[in-house]
């Protein structure tokens, strides 16, 4: 089995928003493999687009930002859409230069192969999300995926606590794609990133835990260091 790399992810949700690009700077800086961009938005804020409900209630950032931020940085900006319709989404942040387009399962069911497509054709990356009542079978008999996100918090709200029964999806998932990127958002620091590398997740996002340490980049480093040893343990 050959497993994928570790990545470590921190949330922007938890960044000084008004110094987004030096607060990127500086995530890379301490060893970040991913910046995490959480997109939620109401929907008449997207010129043209439909208006409607909201998958989240809060509003963080959007393509202008993106793009705003991409002027600053070459890091891989993966995109977490929390958001109704996120096929609306796809050309506005394919064109501000994101990396990876993680859209919920949730919303997609109708038009899951077309919303695959419509990223890989502006360069992106594409993942689904899981919100932690939605089963992986949910997954099953749909175009493959390169990432899958398993939230271990609700989705639309930061400092929520971990969910350590979420970790039954990454082991299941983990079983059926030992290859796959298997991220695992909210909640997630040094006191629990060994359930969820034990259980499989190579990919690590992590708001309040890194933004709020007084060492970053040494949490940064042992969330990495956990997802290596979890790798190799499952080797032996």
């Amino acid at each position: 089995m050959v497993n994928p790399n570790p990545k470590i992810a921190p949330s922007m949700l938890s960044s000084d928003f008004a110094n987004l690009a030096a607060e990127a700077d500086r995530m890379l800086r301490y060893g970040a493999d991913w910046l995490h961009m959480d997109i939620m938005m109401i929907r008449h804020e997207l010129s043209g687009c439909r208006t409607g409900s909201h998958f989240v209630p809060n509003l963080t950032i959007g393509a202008p930002v993106i793009e705003s931020l991409r002027k600053h940085t070459d890091a891989y900006l993966h995109c977490h859409l929390m958001v109704t319709y996120p096929i609306d989404y796809v050309e506005p942040l394919g064109k501000a230069g994101a990396s990876g387009f993680t859209f919920h399962v949730e919303t997609a069911k109708e038009n899951w192969q077309e919303l695959i497509h419509r990223i890989k054709s502006k360069g992106m990356r594409p993942g689904v999300a899981l919100k932690p009542e939605t089963p992986i079978e949910e997954l099953e008999a749909k175009d493959p995926v390169e990432m899958v996100l398993v939230m271990t918090v609700q989705p639309g709200f930061g400092g929520q606590k971990f969910m350590p029964d979420m970790m039954d999806k990454v082991r299941d998932l983990r079983k059926k794609y030992p290859s796959l990127d298997i991220e695992v958002d909210g909640g997630l620091g040094p006191s629990t990133v060994d359930l969820a590398s034990s259980a499989g997740a190579n990919c690590i996002v992590a708001g309040s835990s890194v933004f709020g340490a007084s060492y970053p980049a040494q949490v940064i480093s042992q969330l990495r260091k956990n997802v290596q040893d979890a790798q190799a343990g499952s080797k032996k």
